[in-house]
């Protein structure tokens, strides 16, 4: 689907990270016109690629200076509300959700744009746990922030990426206009890839895990299994969809181990091959170290599904205020389904 437009639509890269959002935009046919992230790893890499270094912490920039704008983009920081943040927020008896005061209130840093530039539409991102954090309260006052006190039309949908990449990935997101678009969440593939179109063939051997870091994730796997914990590695093949990618993946590697027969150890993803799993295109600049790559892979968005999402947005508002949807029918939605490899295990 490609959008056709007499001018650019422009829009906002907001808690821009390594450009996910940007790219995704940019290959829809949309002009980035302002971006901003408080992480200067991920502003190094966003300028490597994009020729230009994102403006600073968003709390600290005046928002009539915001360039006006078509589409307010923003990955907005995902830990206050995702199940392994909250999970160790409260093992620290810190806050989480809204009441995390650092990252946890940056969704009303983007109402406060949205209320004054008052753009015509905007797409958020943010983990699945979103929608049931803090019994759906959280939810709740963020959508009806959006519709009842900014006027936006608002849809949502949770989407697993695993149809475009090899990777088992739930996001939800939103997506708002101003009264009066139609609008229709992309659809995707039944089949998605397989690990093995993006791994690499000739792998550093710094990659393969070391026989005290292997003999420690097995023998903690067995401690968890042997308490009916399901904490633990995740082995797979060219064969399998793995995990999803987090942004501690520097630390082990332990969610996403890639087998190497039996008489070697298993090995982390490198750098690329992660940049691969997000759906990163294989000239992607990583100017960073590894543990920053992995970092930032980790915490950016998958950009084929922004990317299909962009081209709908940019689609919606090209129509015209009085556009009817041709009653199309179809079958119903498959469901993804993968032989899985035998070799594969999640331990």
């Amino acid at each position: 689907m490609t959008a056709v437009n007499s001018h650019k639509l422009k829009f906002i890269d907001l808690f821009c990270g390594i450009g996910g959002f940007r790219l995704a935009f940019d290959r829809a046919g949309a002009e980035c016109v302002f971006s901003c992230d408080w992480d200067k790893y991920s502003k190094l890499t966003y300028e490597a690629n994009f020729g230009e270094k994102p403006q600073d912490d968003i709390y600290t920039i005046g928002i009539g200076t915001i360039p006006e704008h078509d589409i307010l983009c923003a990955g907005f920081p995902c830990q206050p509300f995702s199940i392994a943040g909250v999970s160790k927020k409260l093992s620290l008896g810190r806050k989480h959700g809204f009441e995390d005061e650092k990252q946890g209130n940056l969704f009303f840093q983007i109402e406060a744009i949205l209320d004054y530039h008052k753009p015509s539409a905007f797409v958020l991102e943010n983990v699945k746990n979103l929608k049931s954090h803090d019994g759906g309260r959280t939810f709740d006052i963020i959508y009806r922030t959006l519709t009842d006190v900014l006027g936006y039309q608002v849809h949502y949908k949770i989407i697993d990426a695993q149809s475009v990449v090899p990777q088992h990935r739930e996001r939800i997101f939103l997506v708002g206009f101003k009264p009066g678009k139609w609008f229709e969440f992309p659809t995707f593939p039944v089949e998605g890839p397989t690990l093995s179109s993006i791994l690499e063939k000739n792998v550093e051997s710094k990659y393969t895990l070391t026989d005290h870091l292997w003999k420690y994730l097995r023998d903690y796997a067995d401690k968890h299994k042997a308490a009916g914990n399901g904490f633990g590695y995740g082995l797979f093949t060219g064969e399998d969809v793995a995990r999803t990618l987090s942004a501690r993946y520097y630390k082990d590697g332990s969610e996403i181990l890639i087998a190497q027969g039996s008489k070697k150890n298993p090995r982390r993803l490198t750098p690329r091959e992660c940049a691969r799993l997000m759906g990163f295109p294989s000239d992607f600049k990583i100017p960073v170290s590894d543990t920053q790559a992995y970092r930032q892979f980790g915490n950016s968005v998958v950009v084929p599904v922004v990317q299909r999402i962009a081209e709908a947005v940019i689609v919606a508002l090209s129509r015209s205020s009085d556009y009817q949807p041709q009653l199309v029918l179809r079958p119903p939605e498959g469901t993804l389904k993968r032989k899985k490899s035998s070799a594969a295990a999640s331990i």
